[in-house]
């Protein structure tokens, strides 16, 4: 059947149901994805075909063998039908289009063992329908965002509360699910057969949506799209820890587990394992049982011989060997191999995918990285016992791990620990859980409480000696930026003119002090203008005037002139002896002037600046602010924002930790502090970013540290079963 006669077809289809037409702006829409899901589904067919007959030719046994070409037989008896059902279902979706809050995967099954059991056909092409739409939406999220606003505001009676996309992936992998429902072939086939759609027809969407989108901008529909989003406190809750350093906070982080169980599950099923939990060679193993081997695992204590914790590298162990080699010591008395449920399977791997995220974060100070690695088995026993802790960002362990990280990240190799209170505490933690916990999550409770009070605290007081140096350094960068703009002002005249002596030394060492303080002030007096006028007004009054109108204006300046001048040498304490004796050789230098007998002269021309050295000039070449090399890194420092952590690497290799305290624009200067609060390091725009391109400084992720590493994990999941 030709593409015009499937269309056809569908028009018709809908005639016959009775089914609302679509919006004019949709129905180009419709009938190009329709064409494409058409021509992409033949390429996934055409590849499913040769998978089987592949697998039909290395079958091992000649009931295998038949199998495959069974299944290659109905699925290409029954190809046009599934084609022209999928075709069918997804011009259906835009005549009426479905919502966007469609159950889930996790939501349709009512505990998460479900899903692990994948013995259970139906779920586990649930799972694979899920994973594949959950990867598409990972990846054409911009696209599909876009789209969505777009089609919600062309269907009536849709709004931002009941948003719609007919082309979302979900919505497209459930019309394939139900159009090859009839196929009478088995789950391995079956998932081959998604396999082939995720990766012939769902990888390639990008074109259609961008497609789509083309087609409603032309159409007026929203062509200039800015997303600025609803405030969802689900996801984007802003709260404050007891440092007093606002962070993002996640509630509630079910969603992000379901896809790892859904992954997980999707890998084992990659795999081939089957379930256990009805294998008759098998016992499984309980929490508890787990929970009481685990105990017995000598990294899960203290070392009697170790005084500090954080000696050494960090403590690496492989948990999915060490619940192994636990459970191959546990009671076999009915002759059966022990092993773990999937599910609890799924939490030991987590939980090692999370301690190896954490081994290799970057952003964790060395020796608080050591500290924290000691917990892995306290830490799963936690989920074990409460698997709430990758759901909840409130969970009392996931607090704790997120404090401990938060207050280490000013840590560096080069501080002293052994008189450091808050490494001492951080120590002190870490030794009691390995030598208290005992399943009660009631210890992390009482420990993170007396962390907080314990930060806030320390913080107090660091925030009182940091707003002491900041005040300090503005005002030290402000005074020297003052000078600065003073010395420049009075050289730049004093360049064009030679002064009498006693002028020359009244402005260098008097009225520059009333400029400076004048610079200072201007933001609330407004004098700063002022104090410039009475120098160009000096030096305009010695000279000599012929002209009748200059001397007129010369007659009306002067006296307010040494009005201006006497009042503002008082204010700074200018010697009074000596500002008598100014102010008389001043009256008499103006006389002459005025009787055009003045020996003041201007110079023909500014002296020359001095010839920069070989390695002054080479520097300043450096530093240029347009150089484009830098100019990505200039956007980098921009972005940095007070509070923000960063490493500075000297050139030997060793590190510092700062948080930047002050951006003070007048003067280009961004001012560091340690985490007490006192001034570490101050630089310009142009020299960070000069770091930055050295990779001699890096910024430093401050997210709390276990939903970094759900992120992480997430990331690795979808990549290895991509």
């Amino acid at each position: 059947m030709s593409k015009q006669s499937d269309i056809h077809y569908l028009h018709q289809t809908h005639k016959a149901g009775g089914n609302t037409p679509v919006p004019p702006e949709v129905s180009r829409i419709r009938n190009t994805v329709v064409a494409g899901l058409g021509d992409l589904l033949q390429g996934a067919f055409d590849a499913v075909d040769d998978s089987l007959f592949e697998l039909a030719n290395n079958a091992r046994s000649n009931n295998e063998q038949n199998r495959y070409f069974e299944a290659m037989r109905e699925i290409r008896i029954k190809r046009k039908g599934v084609e022209r059902q999928f075709q069918h279902r997804v011009a259906q979706l835009f005549a009426t289009p479905p919502g966007t809050d469609t159950p889930s995967v996790t939501q349709a099954h009512a505990t998460q063992d479900n899903l692990t059991l994948v013995g259970n056909d139906d779920l586990e092409e649930q799972v694979a329908l899920t994973a594949m739409a959950t990867k598409a939406r990972a990846h054409f999220q911009g696209p599909l965002l876009q789209l969505q606003t777009r089609f919600t505001q062309v269907y009536d009676g849709r709004s931002e509360d009941s948003p719609v996309n007919p082309m979302a992936p979900e919505h497209l992998c459930k019309a394939f699910a139900d159009a090859i429902a009839p196929l009478e072939i088995q789950i391995r086939e079956r998932l081959i057969l998604l396999k082939q759609f995720d990766r012939y027809v769902v990888s390639n969407l990008e074109m259609l949506l961008d497609e789509a989108n083309r087609i409603l901008i032309q159409a007026g529909v929203i062509p200039n799209f800015r997303y600025h989003g609803k405030s969802e406190p689900r996801h984007t809750a802003r709260t404050e820890n007891t440092t007093g350093e606002p962070q993002n906070s996640t509630v509630d982080d079910s969603e992000v587990l379901d896809q790892i169980y859904q992954l997980l599950a999707r890998q084992r099923g990659d795999s081939g394992t089957r379930s256990r939990q009805h294998d008759p060679g098998i016992r499984v193993v309980g929490i508890n049982e787990l929970f009481s081997l685990l105990t017995q695992l000598p990294a899960s204590r203290t070392p009697e011989t170790t005084r500090d914790l954080s000696e050494g590298e960090p403590l690496t162990v492989d948990l999915r060997n060490a619940v192994q080699n636990t459970l191959s010591q546990a009671s076999t008395r009915d002759g059966k191999k022990p092993a773990l449920k999937e599910v609890d399977e799924d939490l030991v791997n987590l939980v090692s995918m999370l301690f190896e995220f954490i081994l290799e974060d970057y952003n964790l100070s060395a020796p608080i990285q050591v500290l924290i690695s000691r917990l892995q088995i306290p830490i799963l026993k936690v989920v074990l016992k409460d698997r709430s802790f990758f759901s909840k960002a409130s969970h009392p362990a996931r607090k704790l791990l997120n404090s401990l990280a938060r207050a280490g990240i000013g840590w560096s190799n080069s501080d002293e620990k052994a008189r450091d209170k808050l490494y001492e505490k951080i120590h002190s933690i870490v030794q009691t859980i390995l030598n208290e916990f005992d399943g009660d999550i009631g210890l992390f409770v009482e420990l993170n409480t007396e962390f907080e009070a314990f930060l806030a605290r320390e913080n107090r007081k660091a925030s009182l000696v940091e707003q002491r140096t900041r005040e300090s350094e503005r005002g030290r960068i402000k005074s020297q930026r003052a000078q600065e703009i003073v010395d420049q002002v009075i050289a730049e005249r004093l360049a064009r003119y030679t002064l009498p002596e006693s002028v020359y030394n009244m402005l260098i060492n008097g009225w520059s002090r009333v400029m400076f303080l004048a610079y200072l002030r201007d933001d609330k007096e407004h004098r700063w203008q002022e104090s410039v006028n009475v120098v160009d007004d000096l030096i305009w009054c010695l000279h000599p005037h012929l002209e009748d109108a200059e001397r007129d204006q010369w007659v009306r300046v002067v006296p307010g002139l040494l009005k201006a001048l006497r009042t503002g040498l008082e204010e700074v304490s200018y010697n009074s002896v000596r500002l008598d004796e100014n102010m008389s050789q001043l009256k008499q230098e103006l006389a002459e002037a005025f009787r055009a007998s003045s020996g003041m002269e201007m110079t023909q021309a500014p002296p020359p600046a001095p010839e920069a050295s070989p390695d002054e000039a080479r520097q300043q070449a450096e530093l240029h602010p347009e150089d484009a090399s830098i100019a990505d890194f200039m956007v980098q420092v921009d972005e940095l924002e007070t509070g923000n952590w960063v490493e500075f690497r000297l050139v030997n290799g060793t590190g510092f930790r700062c948080k930047l305290s002050a951006v003070i624009e007048e003067a280009d200067c961004f001012v560091f502090v340690n985490r007490m609060g006192l001034k570490v390091i101050e630089k310009t725009r142009t020299e960070l970013a000069l770091e930055m391109q050295r990779g001699r400084m890096k910024r430093l992720e401050q997210g709390a540290l276990i939903d970094r590493a759900l992120g992480a994990v997430v990331g690795s999941l979808r990549s290895k079963i991509a």
